[in-house]
This record gives structure tokens, sequence and C-alpha cells, in this order.
């Protein structure tokens, strides 16, 4: 399968929508309420300080998508990409589309003197995806998430 890996563009938000949709349903059981996904996309597109999506096409079809979010690191003085949104459609689930939207991110943040590095967040139980991120070179850092969500599902849960 030949992919291209591009910035994602307007036409893409519905795309991004569904694909996030189902991302939330697929991970965690969680059915979006399209009030809040439909603008909070077009938030991105809005205002590039935001993030960042990119999509993988195959066939000039869509097939992936990753979304990048920024945040400073006065330890570092650099920026840390934070990789969230990620969503392969199915049918092309295991063909290196993860991989390649990637690569491409990767080597992106790699050429860019102010970014310090890469980070993402996975849920525990997600063996698949922390194995993957693993041969990708990633590791498991000290830091462990909290938070308090004030909008949207919840999506903390016990331990």
């Amino acid at each position: 399968m030949t992919l291209r890996i591009r910035d994602a563009r307007g036409g893409d938000l519905e795309f991004i929508i569904r694909a996030n949709s189902g991302l939330a349903m697929e991970s965690e059981g969680v059915a979006l309420d399209l009030a809040l996904l439909r603008p909070g996309v077009a938030a991105v597109f809005e205002d590039p300080t935001r993030g960042r999506y990119f999509i993988a096409e195959s066939g000039n079809w869509p097939v992936g998508q990753m979304m990048l979010t920024f945040e400073w690191s006065d330890w570092r003085n650099g920026v840390f990409w934070w990789i969230q949104s990620v969503f392969v459609e199915p049918s092309h689930r295991q063909n290196g589309v993860f991989s390649a939207l990637y690569r491409h991110v990767s080597e992106l943040a790699a050429a860019s003197p102010e970014v310090c590095g890469l980070r993402l967040y996975v849920d525990r139980s997600n063996s698949r995806a922390r194995s993957i991120y693993r041969h990708l070179g990633l590791y498991e850092s000290n830091y462990e998430v909290m938070e308090i969500v004030f909008r949207g599902p919840e999506s903390h849960k016990e331990p």
C-alpha cells in the first residue's frame, strides 16, 4: 500500500470528526458530543497554536490521522509535541499507517530546533499500542497523567 502523509486541510473536517468519534467509542466506550467535537476540530484549523492535524492517504482517500498539540518546557527551553487523536481506519490497520504518520512527525520534530521531544499518552490496558510505541523508540517516562475534566465525556477511570 502506498501512503502519503500530508497536513490536514479544511476539506478533511468530516473525516477527522468521524475518526475522533470512532476513536473515542473504540478506545474508551465514549460517545462524543458532536456539538463539542465539531467546533473543537474546527478550532485547530482556525488557530494553528491549538494543534496540527496530519492525514495519511492511500489512493487519495484518508485512511488515518494524527494530531499534535504543543507544550512549552521551561526545563528544556523547548517545545514538546504531544501526539493525540491517532486513528487508523479498521480496514487499513496493520499496514504501517500509524508508523508512517509517526515517522513523518518524528522527522519534522527532529528538524525543528525548538522541539525538544515527542510525547503521547496511552491507556495502561492498551498493550498492543504500547508495544507498537516501544518498537518505534518511545519509552515509558517517569510521569503519570492526572486530570480533572470540566467539559465533555468523563475519561478517567478508577484503577
